[in-house]
């Protein structure tokens, strides 16, 4: 049966009447379980239109267990553009660490009209062609058996037990070196599970390939233990890549994770996360000694509470912290007037009294098609903020914002 596919940006609603009434109870119990203020994923409520879900600032993929699939993406644009923003949000997807998009050949894929969750898994298929090429690992597995001739170590007390009327046969313990091995059957387990999911012959023609390949190879029942147990070591280096897609996708271990199982899948990225990740680790690839989340001051020191912790601290330059909201200027006859968060400007208020730090910023993505301009705030006489705009699209871009920050 095909797949249904809808794709919406970040605030954007879903109304009841435009899918199931199984698919919207079913997200709607995700929701309800997934409603405390650690994991707002997305929220339901009613307007003129009727009940609807929508989005909020996590962006990802849902699919329900009747196979409609919901794909989320950040808003970077006044208007929608849902292969731009694709194509943004796997670009910062790249910057995160313990996350195995890194070093996926992004430019090998052709992302045209394709579904986000095709994206990953064909990252993912591509990943375990390249672990197949350097070899997939056996090690020496003890078996027992019933057999017709003595081989390995004799286990008198079955053989008594099960051999009581075929006395010409052994049980006993082996070795054999095989394939079969526990992080094998987590990698074929996933081959079958995207099997399932995926809606692209292509990738469903790579999948039946690479279980051909594994054809020896059992599943794995229990891959939840073992991705809480399991270490890479020296001899299995190669498969850590293959083994973080496998755990996203068998666990939903995606930026944060999720209660329930009403869902078939849910893979969803907090922006601010992302946004933060990305911003950072871009201005500490271009300014050596940038600490990202300094945890050094406190805003109470006596008791000791409240830590503080800035997103960006070059130590005797600035502290920024970054912030994955709209800032859309209103204009009346007057003035112009920004939408900055009063929390926000506290906030680094505290950064800059704590650390006697004089250079503060916000620093908010660029949208294209709404005007923004930097801007200023003076808060004391050796202290100032200055809002800037970090361009998801073009990074000659934020190369000048750089230069700004050590102006």
């Amino acid at each position: 049966m095909k797949q249904s596919q809808l794709t919406i940006t970040e605030f954007e609603r879903i109304y009841q009447h435009s899918i199931s009434k199984k698919d919207f109870a079913d997200i709607e119990n995700f929701i309800l379980k997934n409603s405390d203020e650690n994991a707002p994923f997305l929220r339901i409520a009613s307007g003129s239109g009727g009940k609807f879900i929508q989005a909020r600032n996590y962006v990802g993929v849902l699919q329900t267990k009747s196979g409609l699939t919901i794909e989320i993406l950040p808003k970077i644009a006044d208007k929608n553009d849902a292969e731009k923003s694709k194509v943004v949000f796997i670009k910062m997807l790249r910057m995160l660490k313990n996350f195995p998009f890194k070093s996926s050949n992004l430019a090998s894929l052709k992302t045209q009209n394709l579904p986000l969750l095709e994206i990953f898994i064909s990252m993912f298929l591509c990943e375990l062609e390249t672990l197949v090429k350097k070899g997939i690992k056996s090690d020496y597995i003890t078996l027992e058996n019933n057999l017709k001739f003595l081989k390995g170590k004799l286990n008198i007390n079955e053989k008594i037990k099960r051999n009581s009327i075929h006395k010409e046969r052994f049980y006993v313990e082996y070795s054999e070196f095989l394939s079969d091995i526990k992080i094998n059957q987590i990698i074929k387990t996933t081959l079958k599970f995207l099997y399932k999911k995926s809606n692209s012959s292509k990738n469903q023609q790579k999948i039946r390939e690479l279980l051909f390949i594994f054809d020896e190879v059992s599943m794995c029942n229990d891959y939840k233990n073992f991705f809480t147990n399991y270490t890479i070591n020296r001899q299995v280096r190669h498969y850590e890549q293959t083994l973080l897609w496998c755990k996203i996708f068998l666990l939903g271990n995606s930026f944060t994770p999720h209660k329930g199982d009403d869902l078939a899948l849910a893979l969803l990225f907090d922006m601010n996360a992302l946004f933060e990740s990305y911003v950072g680790n871009f201005i500490k690839k271009k300014l050596p000694g940038t600490i990202l989340q300094h945890q050094e001051k406190y805003l109470i020191e006596k008791p000791r509470e409240f830590k503080l912790k800035p997103d960006i601290f070059l130590e005797g330059k600035f502290i920024a912290d970054t912030k994955w909201k709209i800032i859309r200027q209103d204009i009346n006859e007057s003035e112009k007037k920004y939408k900055i968060s009063q929390a926000d400007l506290y906030q680094l208020y505290a950064y800059g009294k704590k650390y006697e730090c004089g250079e503060l910023y916000l620093i908010y993505p660029k949208i294209d098609g709404i005007e923004q301009e930097s801007m200023k705030f003076k808060y004391e006489k050796d202290m100032q903020l200055e809002i800037l705009y970090f361009d998801l699209e073009n990074d000659s871009e934020n190369d000048k914002l750089i230069e700004n920050l050590l102006a």
